[in-house]
């Protein structure tokens, strides 16, 4: 796995607020995912050949997360991401796993039913708006987002509503799909591209969700450079940001300190 040095932040930020592009409505995000809650964890071990779990572990400890910290977990599906959080905290600690997908939550509780480790015992599951947080100013002790950012529709209402929950001088950790800065020719497909025309769509298609995983593609073309979230995060009130691409640049992780 390449780890590559963080990006320097670039001199300009799109309008996130205001660009206009093709991007699917709330509720039809709402829809896609609890229509895929059921297939969510194989699929997702077959399109990666079961790389997303080291990616994830990743991502976590790039958070800060330790023992007794108070962890939230964004956009946390299935609960993979929480799970590796709540690891980190162990029984002293509390993780809050949230989610706006009702189906995905319940996955997410029956798998924790059926785990033995007490720390996972610290897990709550929240339905709730990433871009309308339940929680007080300064609440937490670190923040993950595994695949969430690229698919709310208000980016930097995302990340001031993440900033303003956590405390200060504590870490968020956004894992998803990683925007080349360079973009190739619009006659030379990007990797992702291929990934998902080779293995993702195929791989979907053995589940029946061929044309919801063909939203992926389009969402990751509209998604953030490096670069770009770098400085969105510093726009919205954060002192530091760091982004690394990692899986050889098919992923990349945002490291922003409060």
């Amino acid at each position: 796995m390449a780890l590559l040095l963080p990006f320097s932040t670039g001199s300009s930020l799109p309008n996130f607020r205001f660009r206009r592009t093709p991007v699917r409505s709330s509720s039809e995000r709402l829809a896609l995912f609890n229509r895929v809650a059921p297939f969510y964890n194989n699929l997702t071990d077959l399109l990666s050949l079961g790389q997303h779990r080291i990616w994830k572990r990743m991502s976590v400890s790039w958070s800060g997360a330790k023992v007794g910290d108070s962890v939230l977990d964004l956009c946390c599906g299935s609960g993979d991401v929480a799970f590796l959080s709540s690891e980190k905290v162990e029984v002293q600690g509390k993780v809050i796993g949230l989610d706006f997908a009702k189906d995905q939550l319940s996955v997410a509780s029956s798998r924790q039913k059926l785990k033995s480790k007490a720390c996972y015992m610290n897990i709550e599951w929240v339905v709730g708006d990433a871009l309308d947080l339940p929680f007080s100013n300064g609440h937490f002790d670190a923040i993950t987002m595994g695949y969430g950012l690229r698919n709310v529709v208000d980016k930097h209402k995302a990340m001031k509503e993440i900033c303003r929950v956590l405390k200060a001088g504590s870490r968020v950790s956004i894992l998803d799909f990683n925007k080349s800065a360079y973009p190739v020719t619009s006659s030379q497909p990007s990797l992702q591209e291929m990934m998902m025309d080779i293995v993702v769509v195929p791989g979907a298609s053995r589940f029946g969700l061929v044309d919801d995983y063909k939203y992926l593609k389009s969402s990751i073309r509209e998604f953030l450079t490096g670069d770009e979230l770098e400085k969105l995060a510093l726009d919205v009130g954060f002192s530091d940001a760091r982004y690394y691409e990692i899986a050889g640049g098919l992923m990349g992780n945002l490291v922003a300190t409060r």
